[in-house]
Parts: structure tokens; sequence; C-alpha cells
């Protein structure tokens, strides 16, 4: 009796983090007519809700490193007053296009294009940018389905076979269709290809460092939920290439050993909490859908 209140108590906070009851959301459950099948390798990876943290952490941190995609959130988001309804509502567009309705999956992608459509500016160095520019969509699609799956292997299921890895970049890519990015990957091998097309590009300046620590420092409820948050956030960090890491000016932080560790432990008490729960597929391993 007692377990089961502790879970339930775990669930109700985890499910008020991801969603706004003020705006009367509510929790995403697993459809069978949702656009992806349950049985896929997308619903098998976009199902676990510290992963997916983590991964969304860290595809952040990476698409922020492209110059036109920084401006657009620069220009265009609130994330100073408001960075944990930014990845909120990731969190909320991953779920609802992954498990719902295949009606309110293409309407979550609709909504999408259209704002991106209307959004555009000029960079600090004159160029100007559209947010709907195609390439700026692919950086972003490839930056976040691979922090997703590296996030899931490492937590999740560290032996994946590369037919199933090569699976999930193939079955995301009508996300990516429908949101107008070019080029798609569909495969492992063509995601990481098309990120070190992208290197050259990249740089990081005040602005992404200034990002980036709101990030990492966003609170997002009681102190036992930001220590949770603050577990993830690092673990978003140390997901990152080497590379991304360096243009990060990486700071101080625990131990690699010591991160890897609290977010796994995070991750299987959170799996744990959920474990029965209308929102809980098994899988081996066991696994979730967003709360």
């Amino acid at each position: 009796m007692a377990l089961d209140f502790a879970r339930r108590a775990i669930r109700q906070k985890i499910t008020d983090v991801f969603n706004d009851a003020d705006k009367g959301e509510r929790p995403v459950l697993r459809r069978a007519d949702a656009l992806f099948p349950p049985d896929c390798v997308a619903a098998r990876v976009n199902g676990d809700v510290v992963t997916m943290m983590i991964g969304g952490v860290s595809g952040l941190l990476l698409q922020m490193l492209h110059p036109a995609v920084l401006a657009g959130v620069w220009d265009h988001s609130d994330f100073r007053a408001d960075m944990h309804g930014r990845l909120r509502r990731t969190a909320k567009f991953i779920a609802t296009t992954t498990y719902d309705h295949a009606e309110r999956g293409q309407a979550a992608i609709d909504k999408v294009n259209r704002i991106h459509a209307k959004l555009a500016g000029v960079l600090p160095d004159g160029r100007p940018y559209r947010v709907s520019d195609p390439a700026l969509l692919a950086w972003v699609h490839v930056t976040e389905t691979i922090s997703f799956l590296d996030a899931w292997i490492r937590y999740a299921e560290p032996n994946m076979p590369m037919s199933d890895q090569d699976a999930y970049f193939a079955e995301t890519a009508r996300i990516a269709e429908a949101l107008h990015a070019d080029p798609i990957p569909r495969s492992r091998a063509e995601a990481e290809a098309l990120i070190r097309s992208y290197r050259p590009q990249l740089r990081a300046d005040a602005r992404t460092r200034e990002v980036a620590r709101m990030v990492m420092r966003q609170r997002v409820g009681s102190p036992a939920v930001d220590a949770a948050a603050g577990v993830i956030m690092q673990a978003g960090l140390d997901l990152l290439p080497d590379w991304a890491q360096a243009m990060h000016e990486r700071p101080f932080g625990p131990p690699q050993l010591l991160t890897r560790a609290g977010a796994l432990s995070t991750a299987r008490f959170i799996r744990w909490a959920f474990r029965g729960s209308p929102n809980t597929t098994v899988h081996p391993p066991e696994v979730l859908s967003y709360p």
C-alpha cells in the first residue's frame, strides 16, 4: 500500500512537469491508431521519459551551435522567461506525433509548420535566415533524433542492434518530411555523415553560452524534482560528442562516472514508479510513454 501511494505521488509529480494544468493539458497515452505502429522502433525509443529528457537536453545544446538555429531561439522564443515551457512543448510534440491519434499527430505537425512559416530574421553578421529553411530543419531533426537514440542506447538498451538504430532514423524520417526538412537521414551512417557536413557552419559565442546556461540552470518544481532535473541536465551535456562539449566549454561538473550512474538510477526509479500505470507498455526492457 505504501509503495503504491509512493508510485502514484511520483507519477503525479512527473505528470505535472510535462503538462500545464492551467492550459488543460493532459497526459498523452499510447493509441493503436497513431502515426507510428506500436511495435516500431520509434515507439520503443520515444517512450522512456528519462532518456528522452536527456536526449532532448543534448539535442538542444547541439542545435544551438548552428548560428541560424540559435538566432531563431533568440529572436522568436521566450526562453529567458520559460525555458522549461519550451522543453515541455518539445516533449509534448514528440509524444503526440509518436503515440496519439494520427489526426492529432498531423495537427501538431501542421501547427509547427504554420509557426515556422511566419518566422525570419537577420543574423548578427547581417545574413538573413528563415526558420522554415529546409537545411535548418534538417539540422534540428538530425541532432534531435541522434540524441534521443544515443540516450536510449546509453541508459536503456546498450546492445541495441544497428538494424534497429537504422530503423529508428528510417521511421522518424516521416516526421522530418512532414516538417519539410531536407536532407533527411534514413540510417545511423547517414545521420552521422550529415552532422559532420554541418560542422564547418557551427559556432559558439556569448549568445550560445547564455542560452546553454538557461538550459542547464532551469528549475521545474520541488527540490526533489529539481535534483533529478539537475542529474538529467548533466547527463544531457555528457551525452554530447567531445567536439560539441569543447565548443560549449563544458564547465566543471560531476565526474563522468557519477553523472552516468545518477542518470541510470533516475531512469530505473522512474520506470519503477510508472510500472503498471495506464501509460506503461512493456518492452525488454520496460519503457513508458510520456506522462
